[in-house]
C-alpha cells in the first residue's frame, strides 16, 4: 500500500459536498468499493489510502462527481457514473437514442453502444457475456424503441424453461403460473421501460407476448421484435427452431451467458453452436461482452473477475495434473 493521496475539492461548497458524499457517506462507499481504496474526509479535504494507481482513479472520480454535485447524487447516479468513467469513449459517435420512458437510458460502455448499433442495423443480433452487462435490458429497450417508432407491430419475449436443474413440474399452479417465474426478468424490464399500466394494456391487445420457447414451434413471426433470453439453455435443435421462426419485417435478439449453462450434463448449448455456425453469416451480428461491461453494483464486476480467475486456476491445475500422469 502506497502513500496516502490527498484531494482538496475547490471551490468549497458545503451543499455540493453533502450531495457528493450522500447520506451517511453512502456515495463515498461506492467509490471505495469500485477502486478498492479507503476514503477519509475532513471538510473539503479527502485522504485516499490504497494502491497508487487506484487512488489516482478514485481521486479523478471524486473531482468529476463534485462537478456534477449541484444537485442530489443518488447511489444509482454514482454507480452508473463510475461505469462511464471507466469506459469513457474516445469517439465522436454518440450512443443511439432509445424511445422509452427512461429518457436517460443509453449505452454506458463501448460494447453496449456497439450492441445497440448492431441491433438497429441487423435482423438478428447475438449478445453474449456475463451477468450484469445489460444484454437483456438493452434488448428489451431496443424492442420498446422499435415498437414506439412503429417499426414493428408486436414484441415477443421468450426463454427456455430450464433453470439450475429444476423443472416446471416442481412449481405449483397451471402452466401460466409455472412459466411466470422464468419470465419475470422480462416482465420487470418491460414495466421499467413502459410502465405497468401501459404494459398491461398491451398484453391485453396482444401487442406484447411472453411465452416459453417450446411455444414457438410451428409459428412464423412477421413484423415482430423477438427476444430469446437465457439462450445458453437452448439445445442446438431449439436454437435452429427459434431462428427459423423469423418472418417478414421481423428483428430478433438472442442473449445468453455461456458460463451459466443449466442443461443436463452432456447436452451441448445451442448458443455455443450458433456462435460457431453463424459467425460468418451476413446479416447476423455478435457482441461479446466482457467483465468490464458489467453495469451493476461495483462488486459485481469484481465477483465476475474472481470467478474467472478461479476457472483459469482450475484449468491450469487440470493441465498440470495430466502432465504429471503422463510422466
Amino acid at each position: 500500500m502506497g502513500r496516502p493521496t490527498e484531494v482538496v475539492l475547490e471551490p468549497l461548497d458545503n451543499q455540493r459536498l453533502a450531495n457528493l458524499c450522500g447520506v451517511l457517506d453512502e456515495n463515498l462507499r461506492q467509490i471505495e468499493t469500485a477502486y478498492d481504496v479507503t476514503i477519509a474526509r475532513r471538510g473539503e479535504r479527502f485522504t485516499l489510502q490504497g494502491g497508487a494507481a487506484q487512488a489516482a482513479l478514485a481521486a479523478k472520480a471524486l473531482r468529476e462527481f463534485y462537478e456534477q454535485a449541484n444537485e442530489h447524487l443518488s447511489v444509482d447516479d454514482v454507480q452508473l457514473g463510475l461505469i462511464e468513467i471507466a469506459n469513457r469513449r474516445r469517439s465522436d459517435q454518440a450512443a443511439p437514442a432509445l424511445m422509452t420512458r427512461k429518457t436517460e437510458l443509453h449505452g454506458r460502455t463501448p460494447r453496449q453502444v456497439e450492441y445497440l448499433r448492431h441491433i438497429q442495423a441487423h435482423d438478428i443480433t447475438f449478445g453474449i457475456g456475463p451477468a450484469g452487462t445489460g444484454k437483456t435490458y438493452l434488448a428489451v429497450a431496443s424492442a420498446v424503441d422499435a415498437f414506439e417508432r412503429q417499426l414493428v407491430e408486436r414484441i415477443i419475449l421468450t426463454r427456455p424453461a430450464v433453470e439450475a436443474g429444476e423443472r416446471l413440474g416442481f412449481l405449483p399452479g397451471d402452466l401460466a403460473q409455472k412459466v411466470d417465474p422464468y419470465l419475470r426478468p422480462l416482465y420487470d424490464a418491460l414495466y421499467d421501460l413502459m410502465g405497468f399500466d401501459r404494459v398491461a394494456k398491451l398484453f391485453e391487445r396482444g401487442s406484447i407476448e411472453i411465452a416459453p420457447l417450446a411455444f414457438m414451434r410451428g409459428r412464423t413471426l412477421n413484423h415482430a421484435f423477438i427476444i430469446l433470453d437465457e439462450a445458453q439453455n437452448t439445445t442446438p435443435e431449439q436454437m435452429k427452431m427459434f431462428l427459423t421462426r423469423i418472418g417478414i419485417g421481423a428483428k430478433a435478439v438472442v442473449t445468453g451467458d455461456l458460463t451459466q449453462v443449466d442443461l443436463p450434463r452432456g447436452h451441448r448449448s445451442g448458443l455455443l453452436e450458433a456462435r460457431e455456425v453463424l459467425a460468418a453469416v451476413r446479416g447476423i451480428a455478435f457482441t461479446e461482452f466482457q467483465k468490464e461491461d458489467v453495469v451493476r453494483h461495483p462488486l459485481v464486476a469484481r465477483i465476475v473477475e474472481a470467478y474467472d480467475n478461479q476457472a483459469t486456476r482450475a484449468a491450469m491445475q487440470a493441465v498440470l495434473a495430466k502432465k504429471d500422469q503422463a510422466s
